[in-house]
């Protein structure tokens, strides 16, 4: 699952920080996971988390002795609404320069 769509105009970290938290929503990631999914340095994966975390994107949660990262819950799409194919919403905004 991907994040919703107002949320990948962001850079390329950012967005797959995102998608990866998205598709672990309920159970949540460490930092360890993440940079394994995500597969970048720990200093752009910092940066991008700082980022998000700074726009309120997703929240950090101490579990079991573990700190795990969700998503917030806006970021999510919903399965009812999500569809492959775009719309022509999308098409514009995918046009558009970052």
């Amino acid at each position: 699952m991907k994040a919703k769509r107002e949320y990948r105009r962001r850079t390329d970290i950012e967005v797959r920080v995102l998608d990866a938290l998205v598709d672990r929503h309920e159970e949540g990631m460490t930092v360890f996971e993440l940079r394994t999914q995500v597969d970048v340095d720990i200093d752009d994966l910092e940066d991008a988390l700082g980022n998000l975390k700074e726009d309120g994107l997703i929240d950090a949660e101490k579990e079991d002795g573990r700190t795990l990262i969700k998503p917030d819950e806006r970021v999510i799409p919903d399965p009812e609404e999500e569809s492959d194919e775009p719309t022509i919403v999308d098409r514009i905004i995918d046009r558009l320069p970052l």
